[in-house]
């Protein structure tokens, strides 16, 4: 019964995975993707330009590798170039030499002296032959070692403009790094003048003081008004209205006015 009961159990475990792990495996999934969106948003915008910074520095070595590649690849096909100039020097000697050997032929004769030894015709027929064999097999030679040097060169500009690109490519990066680090800047400069509160305790007693100060005198010269109004006994008499030439006199601090003062010492 236990058995039975422990199969029935395995049966449902299995039938429950093969449901629902699809989902579950979706969910693990999306956490985990969540969970690292997350990490690289905390990452600080100033170590990730850094980041980015250190990832162009590491492009430095793999140019110098291609760089080398090139420079390796360019004295290559320089020794190429020059061993395709010998064979043509050589190709053109062999053939001038065939065509003298030919030359030599058509007269019908049956002996030839070259280089002071004495040849028979059948001789020089068979070495024509040699010499023509070794001359086609050299210009086939020849013919092969300037395709693969045409297929070299080819090559080799391609890969000097991949070269170009990449070196304009990282100059690219560079510059953009750059905008980045200044925006950065900017927003950083910005964050902290809007952010920046300025402390105004001080400002706002000083401001209460002097609002303080001429509630006072407002008030003391309503109380020197207010004794010179409030009397002790009525006034009988109205006062006399005071001589504008008087009042200004007084107020500078003339004891005369000056009309009398220029009456006094008429011109001469």
């Amino acid at each position: 019964m236990i058995k039975k009961t422990l199969i029935g159990v395995s049966v449902l475990a299995l039938l429950s995975l093969l449901v629902f792990g699809r989902d579950l495996y979706s969910y693990v999934r999306t956490s985990a993707g969540y969970v690292q969106s997350s990490v690289t948003d905390s990452v600080p915008m100033e170590f990730q330009i850094d980041r980015a910074r250190g990832m162009i520095d590491d492009l430095v070595p793999e140019i110098r590798n291609n760089m080398q590649l090139i420079a390796k690849e360019e004295v290559e096909v320089e020794n190429l170039q020059k061993q395709i100039g010998q064979a043509q020097e050589n190709l053109a000697k062999d053939k001038e030499e065939i065509l003298r050997l030919k030359t030599d032929l058509s007269t019908g004769k049956e002996t030839y002296e070259y280089a002071g030894r004495q040849y028979t015709a059948d001789q020089v027929k068979t070495d024509l032959a040699n010499r023509f064999e070794r001359y086609k097999t050299s210009e086939a030679t020849l013919t092969s070692l300037e395709q693969i040097h045409q297929a070299r060169e080819k090559s080799l500009d391609a890969a000097r403009q991949k070269m170009e690109g990449m070196l304009a490519s990282k100059r690219q990066l560079q510059v953009e790094v750059e905008n980045l680090q200044a925006r950065l800047q900017m927003v950083a400069a910005a964050q902290a003048t809007s952010d920046y509160s300025f402390d105004e305790t001080q400002l706002g007693r000083v401001k209460g003081l002097i609002a303080d100060l001429k509630t006072k005198l407002d008030v003391a010269e309503r109380m020197v008004n207010a004794e010179g109004y409030f009397q002790d006994e009525i006034p009988l008499e109205k006062p006399g209205k005071e001589d504008i030439v008087q009042q200004v006199s007084q107020y500078f601090g003339q004891a005369k006015p000056a009309s009398e003062t220029v009456a006094e010492h008429p011109a001469p």
